[in-house]
């Protein structure tokens, strides 16, 4: 076998704003491929098991192949500067159910800002949803405009809350220089064959040794409201390298609501 074709099984990160449903994207992947691949699945929380609980009541895999990752902190270290955890319990799991062809990885207390480090997953989905605003997606970030696959999810709830989905993804489609996107809804079996072909084709990449592990970029700065300062919090940024700083909050800052989501 020439030594550039990965034995171990693909790791897929998920990522996106908190409830754009992560946990419910990956509970559709698993539906439709569990059948045909082997699959596995960790979740990230910063104090509960709560999305793998989600995960295993909705009876999509094996239990036990279903593993938690607790974070105790800013879930965006865990999957960006310091992946320890993260990595430990992808071997871990691919070892106790060897041979694995997709492990999928979800970010825990996500915002615009997330994404993984190409040191632990080899592909990104960011999802976003219509009940977050048909805008989102032109507001851009890495995981917007450089993840591997943009998910504009919840397609279904476009009519409620008055978002013009050709619109969103036209949008989305413009922050992402043409890269791929794809409007979903997990009641829409056309829309749900659409994420199992793209899932597919990155499976068979990554078996040829073919696909390049991409990196989003590094996470802009956030904010981390329960943090005590007296000037109300401290920004948390990411740099370039790696680590991670905490600054002190300006007198008079307010922070944005996705500020606060970190």
């Amino acid at each position: 076998m020439p030594e550039n074709i990965p034995t171990r099984a693909l790791r897929l990160g998920v990522a996106g704003p908190v409830g754009t449903g992560k946990s419910s994207l990956i509970a559709t992947v698993c539906r439709s491929l569990a059948d045909e691949l082997r699959l596995g699945v960790i979740t990230n929380d910063i104090y509960t098991d709560e999305d793998a609980r989600f995960l295993r009541s909705a009876g999509v895999l094996e239990p036990e192949r279903i593993r938690a990752v607790e974070t105790g902190a800013c879930p965006h270290t865990a999957i960006r500067d310091d992946i320890t955890m993260n990595l430990l319990a992808a071997e871990d799991l691919e070892r106790d159910f060897a041979p694995l062809d997709v492990v999928l990885i979800e970010s825990g207390g996500d915002n615009l800002t997330a994404t993984f480090s190409p040191a632990l997953v080899d592909a990104q989905i960011f999802v976003l949803d219509v009940a977050g605003g048909g805008d989102v997606a032109r507001k851009g970030g890495p995981g917007i405009g450089r993840a591997d696959l943009l998910v504009v999810n919840k397609t279904d709830l476009a009519p409620y809350v008055g978002v013009d989905v050709p619109q969103m993804v036209a949008d989305a489609s413009d922050a992402r220089d043409g890269r791929a996107v794809l409007a979903l809804s997990r009641s829409d079996a056309a829309s749900v064959a659409e994420l199992r072909a793209w899932v597919l084709g990155v499976l068979e990449s990554h078996r040829r040794g073919t696909h390049v592990p991409q990196d989003p970029g590094p996470m802009a700065p956030h904010f981390h409201a329960d943090e005590e300062h007296p000037d109300g919090g401290f920004v948390h940024s990411h740099d370039e390298e790696g680590g991670h700083e905490h600054h002190s909050g300006a007198p008079g800052h307010v922070p944005s609501l996705s500020d606060t989501r970190g």
